[in-house]
């Protein structure tokens, strides 16, 4: 067994108070995360584990969320995503993680940053490239940052516009002929990306720029012989694009524009028969320069942690059957 002690400043009831949760509960969720026991006696706490890297961690971690106290009221929530890069797998990063300096996005609903190393690295990339991939399962944070980055650009006058682009494909059923324009046609399989607009910037903002043209939704189909110059892309659900529909869409990027495509090619829509545009430009961009690659995993999900564990499980089954997404 191996403990280390440490002391939280300042001594502040309220803070320690919200740091530990009703009865400890706080405390008790890391212990239960990170294989350790937590002891503390006010601001002096003492952490016991098997071995000297998952006592090293925690102490991160508790320093971490003691710092959020300041200005953050913690819930389960909060600790669950801040251990999130505290597995036992990978603590030595996880400890480079918590010294490294945060990327933080600026939006009207206040700093969002990324969670994690994965999420960090995505950020990075977005800023410092034109063609980006965010490759992973559902709950990384993938289409949720690439639109907080769309904001920022768009307020700090980087870019003219946002375009919104997503094939029309049915996860797995056929939903028949749907009413209205194009961009009502469209507007259900956008919805993830919407709702992160709105709540972001609002409703009432968002239609406004729908209106004006500023927030412009694209079917993929319908984006041949386009340049799209000043503006800043999302192709969100990109594993059910075609090998044609994805060459067509990188070709479009013009001057000062950015471009960030999503997708998790283990939940393929499209017919047997038709290969997935996002898995076969992985294979021919790789080594492109000036493109970013982002590929995110099970521990990278941010939403409940039943989440993570339905992603793993599913990955486990794949390998053990060697069943190929």
């Amino acid at each position: 067994m191996t403990s280390q002690e440490l002391c939280l400043l300042p001594a502040d009831n309220d803070r320690l108070s919200n740091f530990c949760g009703q009865l400890d509960t706080h405390l008790r969720q890391i212990e239960k995360r990170l294989h350790v026991e937590i002891a503390n006696r006010g601001n002096q706490f003492k952490v016991t584990g098997l071995d000297s890297s998952s006592v090293q961690v925690t102490c991160a971690v508790i320093q971490k969320l003691f710092a959020s106290t300041e200005n953050d009221e913690l819930t389960a929530e909060l600790i669950h995503l801040a251990m999130q890069d505290a597995s036992i797998d990978d603590m030595l990063e996880t400890l480079a993680t918590v010294a490294e300096q945060e990327v933080a996005i600026k939006t009207k609903l206040g700093l969002i940053k990324g969670r994690g190393t994965n999420q960090q690295a995505y950020l990075r990339k977005i800023v410092t490239h034109d063609i980006n991939f965010g490759v992973g399962p559902a709950g990384t944070g993938k289409t949720y940052l690439a639109v907080a980055c769309a904001i920022e650009a768009l307020q700090t006058e980087k870019v003219r516009k946002i375009i919104l682009v997503r094939p029309a494909v049915e996860a797995g059923e056929k939903l028949g002929f749907l009413p209205g324009d194009m961009a009502q046609k469209v507007d259900p399989y956008l919805r993830p990306l919407y709702d992160a607009l709105h709540e972001m910037l609002g409703f009432e903002r968002v239609e406004k720029m729908l209106d004006k043209g500023i927030i412009e939704v694209a079917p993929l189909a319908f984006m041949r012989g386009r340049t799209l110059n000043d503006a800043f892309i999302i192709l969100d659900e990109a594993q059910n694009t075609t090998t044609e529909q994805i060459k067509m869409f990188l070709t479009r990027l013009g001057f000062g524009s950015t471009a960030v495509i999503t997708g998790d090619i283990t939940q393929i829509d499209l017919p047997s028969e038709k290969m997935s545009g996002l898995r076969h430009v992985l294979g021919v961009i790789k080594d492109v320069e000036g493109i970013s690659f982002t590929f995110f995993e099970a521990r990278d999900v941010v939403r409940h942690p039943l989440v993570q564990r339905i992603v793993s499980a599913y990955e486990d089954y794949e390998q053990k059957n060697n069943i190929k997404p």
